[in-house]
């Protein structure tokens, strides 16, 4: 049974900092490519972060560069999402996601907001 469940999301004070993992199962991790998502209310999901299947290739948002860094541990079958210098517009249900040709899989979402 493919799994992929997210952890780590939580209530922080703008500038904090979190790290959300996701933790994969049923499937052949190191050969997906990973990615993190993320959906506020009323909006649209948004890419955020992506990394390739070894991990050599990473890609952000503008909107999070040099604030937010995506790593993977093929040997736990984790992706990680660390998260720095929060913004309060970082407030979002944040989600994992797997992709390999025609194969995806996503988590059911981790809540991070954003607040003081």
């Amino acid at each position: 049974q493919v799994q992929l469940v997210e952890s780590g999301g939580n209530l922080v004070q703008p500038g904090g900092s979190l790290r959300l993992s996701c933790v994969a199962s049923g499937f052949t991790f190191s050969i997906y490519h990973m990615s993190w998502h993320r959906q506020a209310p009323g909006k649209q999901r948004e890419l955020v972060a992506s990394i390739s299947n070894y991990g050599g290739t990473t890609s952000y948002v503008d909107s999070v560069k040099g604030r937010f860094t995506i790593s993977r541990d093929n040997a736990k079958n984790t992706v990680y999402l660390q998260m720095n210098s929060l913004k309060p517009e970082d407030t979002a249900v944040y989600y994992c996601k797997a992709s390999f040709v025609n194969s995806e899989h996503w988590g059911q979402g981790t809540q991070v907001t954003v607040s003081s």
